[in-house]
């Protein structure tokens, strides 16, 4: 996470030398994830808030390299996603996002109004799972291990910061050579079962009390607390969730992208209807 703030900081700075390439993007949305506790690929139904922020600098009329921070919350639970209901899980989650890599429109936005567009790199984030006790207190579950994390069957810990694949597409509508409108969908491949808290099976319950403590076992099943169809802690190695599917997260909204500086325009005009530009 470090080195890739270092990176786009270097970016920037480089990139004041010919701000006539370098555009500031702005964006709002959505994000939202798919793990065990929203098994969807793409859904926005329990979807949280995202925002970010970016720099593009082009390579060529229709190449550009891209770095972009975006924040989001991510949340979901077995109730909301009408699965698994009986074992009650739920989770709530801050993610930051930074990103780098390459976007490739496949027409001339210089000479096309409206232009699609694709984008491959890699990304950094950080995640931190949560969920409500019973009294309605905020309770941060991966110091809990609430899957045996720290004893059990060699289990360790997971980062809360990870890397990701991040790819995605988007449509650009151009108001002129400096200002677009942005349509995008970017998906993010994680190496990592834990954004819920949930991947495994349940640990013996008496080994995790002795170990992790009584929280730990309240925050790993819920099911005791339903009024309707309340159920015992599971026994141990049953299914918790599926460690045979990494989770994915993704952010959808609408943006807009500046140029720093007016691209300078000849005489001519492109197809938005304004001045083709020379540099």
């Amino acid at each position: 996470m470090k080195h890739l703030s270092v990176f786009v900081f270097a970016l920037l700075t480089i990139s004041v030398a010919s701000a006539q390439k370098l555009h500031l993007t702005l964006f709002g949305g959505t994000a939202n994830y798919q793990g065990d506790l929203q098994p969807k690929r793409f859904t926005f139904n329990q979807a949280g808030p995202a925002a970010g922020l970016g720099v593009l600098y082009e390579l060529s009329d229709k190449l550009y390299l891209r770095g972009n921070i975006t924040v989001g919350k991510m949340k979901a639970s077995d109730a909301n996603a009408n699965q698994n209901t009986s074992r009650n899980l739920s989770f709530s989650s801050p993610v930051t996002d930074i990103h780098l890599g390459l976007e490739y429109d496949l027409l001339n936005s210089y000479q096309k109004s409206i232009t699609p567009f694709v984008f491959a790199g890699i990304s950094a984030f950080t995640f931190n799972p949560s969920a409500l006790d019973t009294a309605g207190a905020k309770v941060y579950l991966q110091p809990l291990g609430t899957e045996g994390q720290g004893f059990y069957q060699g289990r360790t810990k997971y980062a809360l910061t990870q890397m990701a694949l991040p790819f995605g597409a988007g449509i650009k509508f151009a108001l002129s050579e400096n200002i677009r409108i942005r349509f995008e969908l970017g998906l993010r491949k994680t190496f990592t079962d834990y954004l819920d808290d949930v991947s495994t099976t349940y640990a013996d319950q008496t080994d995790l009390l002795i170990n992790n403590g009584q929280r730990a076992v309240d925050m790993a099943f819920r099911g005791d607390e339903l009024k309707a169809n309340s159920r015992p802690y599971p026994n141990a190695n049953s299914m918790r969730g599926n460690p045979e599917s990494k989770d994915w997260y993704y952010f959808t909204g609408l943006g807009i992208s500046f140029r720093l500086s007016p691209r300078y325009s000849g005489g001519g005009r492109n197809g938005t209807g304004c001045p083709t530009n020379i540099y």
